[in-house]
């Protein structure tokens, strides 16, 4: 085997995204316990969850490199867009991307069918995946490739940001939800909604940088199809949404102190409206995102730490 391929896919399968993934998938397990949940199941339930869920996520990765090996050999790639580089830079065959996608496909559906089926061969109910988590993961990787590969193709027909959005921002955190609770609750569907929001402002801003290389090859993002004043206006919107929604469920779906944890970073988005479309490189609303990924964590666990126990 050429030696590049091993380096490459692992720099094909994002690294670094992967980990985020990891997060919100941890966000997710932190909102279930912090609404009651996790009376069964235990580390064994969330090890299986997560395994489950790392080669799903590097699938996607591997089919969206794969459907973008034209444009990002065209754009001046930065460190938040512009895919990994690594098929441009090693000129190794876009098949080795393909190929990675559907080996990592194939071991996250094994793991999650092992997961659902694991009380019929006799394992310990820790070791159970919910059938809700995995039709969510199921979902995640369907749609997933579907955002770059056909017949849907998403991100190259205008759909792309939304899409991402569901599933990075609200599906992604249910999954974690889900291998606690078993199921999906509509309290913890609306506290998705402020991330949802934020992972649409991140993709109009790391797709800006894109726009020239995805028009020259016919993929027709927001970025592409829209002014930058539109643009901008969506921006705004996005961000507005994230913070009225916060305001909106303190109390309801969103405890006091996680309502704060997700506003705090929200503040970052004031300079990102500025300077986006005039600069070409991602920054304010990715940090913002990852940002509210870790605060929010951090206040869930606050819930489950101190004020669950004293009622």
């Amino acid at each position: 085997m050429d030696r590049r391929v091993p380096a490459a896919l692992w720099r094909l399968s994002r690294p670094s995204q992967v980990a985020l993934i990891g997060l919100v998938y941890a966000l997710g397990v932190a909102m279930a316990y912090g609404r009651g949940y996790g009376e069964t199941g235990g580390a064994a339930r969330l090890g299986l969850g997560l395994a489950a869920l790392i080669p799903v996520a590097a699938s996607v990765h591997y089919a969206n490199e794969y459907a973008d090996v034209e444009t990002d050999a065209l754009t001046n790639r930065t460190p938040f867009s512009g895919g990994s580089g690594a098929l441009v830079e090693t000129d190794l065959p876009r098949r080795i991307a393909l190929r990675g996608a559907v080996a990592a496909g194939g071991l996250g559906v094994t793991l999650t069918g092992l997961g659902v089926a694991s009380e019929a061969t006799g394992l310990a109910e820790a070791a159970l995946l919910p059938p809700t988590a995995a039709a969510l993961l199921a979902g995640i990787l369907v749609v997933g490739w579907q955002y770059s590969v056909g017949p849907l193709r998403l991100a190259w027909n205008g759909l792309g940001a939304p899409a991402n959005a569901l599933l990075g921002g609200v599906a992604l955190p249910l999954y974690g939800f889900a291998v606690v609770a078993g199921e999906v609750t509509a309290a913890a569907a609306l506290a998705t909604l402020p991330f949802g929001a934020t992972v649409f402002v991140n993709l109009l801003e790391t797709t800006w940088p894109d726009r020239r290389a995805d028009a020259a090859v016919g993929k027709r993002t927001l970025a592409t199809r829209w002014s930058p004043r539109r643009l901008r206006a969506a921006y705004a919107l996005g961000g507005a949404t994230a913070a009225v929604a916060t305001v909106a469920l303190v109390g309801r779906a969103l405890p006091p102190v996680v309502a704060a944890a997700t506003l705090l970073p929200l503040v970052g988005l004031v300079p990102g409206y500025r300077r986006f479309t005039r600069r070409e490189e991602p920054l304010p609303a990715v940090a913002t995102m990852v940002a509210m990924a870790a605060t929010t964590t951090v206040a869930w666990g606050f819930v489950v730490l101190w004020v669950r126990p004293g009622g």
